[in-house]
């Protein structure tokens, strides 16, 4: 909820500090006091359109702080996180705007720099601002939708619907794709086949290059390696039997080792392991000596082959590994062309198949809504006759849309309908509805639609224009209602409606000098009898005004 609001140098207001609680408040005051300045005010920090002269005549800028009691998982926070801004961590959300007197305005979130269209979408979900000549949230059709079936709770339908939808759009795009990849395999039958014949042909295996190039680069050595492996033979040959040496010099020290004390033994252990280790050589070199083959038409066929596999990638654009791929890939194009496109079959009807589902769930929620739509039009239709609104119809309209439109939300477009007079076609609410009809009509909305507010905050602005006596109590006893469940500000000239508030202030200009500004005072119960008292007899309060003014906030 709105905690506070902070004003510094907006239009007659110098400095305002206003804290705010749950409930009902209300805000009284002659015609010109200034009541339209604090909703401008909360209007400026909650990303509205800044104009210069907004700021104090004089000023070098003015500025606004609202504060706000939030959740811990409120979805100002989440949105907050995802723009990489500070959320509070579960303390209060502080949004300010600073308007300079040149017309510049900046736009701060727990004092980081914002842009106004981030400002602008938290205060969306914070408050709601009601008036005569202007209103949020749902006055936007694109929003009844979601209100419909906000207030039926179709969440979990609204969910399959969207799950469905997104399994019918998967198995089109898997259609879509399969049937393009025919369509192109047709276009170059020709050459697809001529393609998979040469690779065919060639046969490539994973690795293969890397082994060839390694056996290249062995048979082009295998000269030098020849001489080496031949020199260290003969190097090993020149003493005799190297490994038959190493032996009997180790036998003629055992002979005479027990005589040495031990001083022999680590030779013996040396000659022994040496004799091991020169026999092992010998066989391995003997072995390498034999295993390499020096045809210079095996070097020739190897480079044919990996030259040949290196042009195929060239020519396809691809690295030589990734040719066996390429060949299955073609293969199978070739398949799906020889089959006569038996798995684009399979997809169609796997694609028919996933319509079919998201087709019943959608109409699953068109029948709930429908059923809903009925609720809510008999719910706010109980709510007009005390509001002087008893020859209008509300009607909630859930109109089945063209394919083409068709989504996730599913098959209906929704939209809040109102006849004013008798006989009169339904239309759009904002385009029907006058202005004070207008706001009544949002009241009666909200009192219905209260526990599924997208906003904690609500400000109504002169909902009770026009009227008085028992429609101003009808409108003054919903506003309670609706307080009950969310905070409520509203601006009123009407005694009935400020009878009911939980918090009452005044707003008054004073002027000392050539200088008047806006004030702003919080009225004690003493204070509120007076002021409901003198809107109910004008300039000179009697006494038979201050006894209604009891029995209004009695009744209250």
């Amino acid at each position: 909820m709105l905690a506070s609001l902070a004003i510094r140098d907006i239009v007659l207001i110098e400095r305002l500090d206003l804290g705010f609680d749950p409930g009902l408040s209300v805000f009284t005051g002659e015609t010109g006091a200034g009541k339209s300045i604090l909703l401008d005010s909360l209007g400026l920090a909650l990303g509205a359109r800044a104009e210069s002269g907004l700021v104090r005549h004089g000023a070098a800028q003015g500025s606004v702080i609202a504060e706000f009691d939030l959740p811990a998982d409120h979805s100002v926070r989440t949105l907050l996180t995802e723009q990489d801004v500070d959320s509070g961590e579960g303390g209060p959300v502080l949004l300010r705007r600073v308007l300079t007197a040149d017309g510049r305005s900046r736009a701060y979130v727990n004092d980081q720099p914002v842009s106004i269209t981030l400002l602008r979408r938290i205060g969306a979900q914070l408050v709601e601002i009601h008036g005569q000549f202007e209103s949020h949230g749902l006055l936007d059709a694109s929003t009844h939708l979601g209100v419909l079936d906000a207030f039926a709770g179709l969440d979990k339908t609204r969910g399959a619907v969207a799950a469905a939808w997104d399994s019918w759009r998967a198995a089109r795009a898997d259609r879509a794709e399969a049937e393009a990849a025919l369509a192109e395999a047709r276009a170059e039958e020709e050459t697809l086949r001529a393609t998979v014949e040469d690779l065919a042909g060639l046969d490539p295996k994973p690795g293969e290059e890397a082994e060839l190039a390694r056996s290249r680069a062995m048979l082009m050595q295998g000269e030098k390696l020849i001489e080496a492996m031949n020199a260290a033979q003969t190097a090993l040959n020149r003493s005799g039997d190297v490994e038959g040496s190493l032996r009997n010099a180790r036998r003629a020290l055992e002979r005479v080792a027990d005589r040495a004390e031990g001083r022999l033994d680590p030779v013996i252990a040396a000659l022994d392991r040496a004799a091991i280790e020169a026999a092992e050589a010998i066989g391995q070199l003997e072995r390498v000596s034999a295993g390499i083959d020096l045809d210079p038409r095996r070097l020739e066929k190897v480079e044919e082959r990996l030259f040949a596999l290196r042009a195929a990638a060239r020519r396809h654009g691809i690295a030589v590994d990734d040719l066996p791929a390429l060949r299955q890939r073609l293969t199978r194009r070739l398949e799906q062309l020889d089959d006569g496109g038996g798995d684009l079959a399979r997809l169609a009807r796997a694609e028919e198949a996933a319509r079919t589902a998201y087709v019943e769930a959608a109409r699953a929620l068109s029948k709930a809504r429908t059923k809903a739509a009925r609720s809510l039009d008999k719910a706010v239709a109980a709510e007009l006759p005390p509001l002087k609104l008893d020859k209008a119809t509300f009607h909630t309209l859930v109109a089945a849309q063209d394919e083409a439109q068709w989504g996730p939300d599913g098959l209906d477009a929704v939209g809040f309908e109102v006849a004013t007079n008798p006989g009169s076609p339904p239309g759009p609410l904002g385009r029907i509805a006058s202005g004070g009809e207008l706001a009544r009509f949002m009241l009666a909305l909200k009192v219905v639609l209260a526990r599924i507010s997208p906003t904690a905050t609500i400000v109504f602005d002169e909902v009770d224009a026009g009227i008085g006596g028992a429609v101003a109590a009808a409108v003054g006893e919903r506003l309670g209602r609706l307080a009950a469940e969310l905070q409520v500000l509203v601006v009123t000239h009407s005694p009935q409606v400020a009878a009911r508030g939980a918090h009452h202030f005044r707003v008054a200009k004073r002027s000392s000098g050539s200088t008047t500004v806006t004030g702003v005072d919080i009225l004690s119960p003493e204070a509120r009898r007076e002021e409901i008292a003198r809107m109910l007899a004008g300039e000179t309060v009697t006494d038979q005004a201050r006894a209604a003014a009891d029995s209004l906030m009695t009744n209250g």
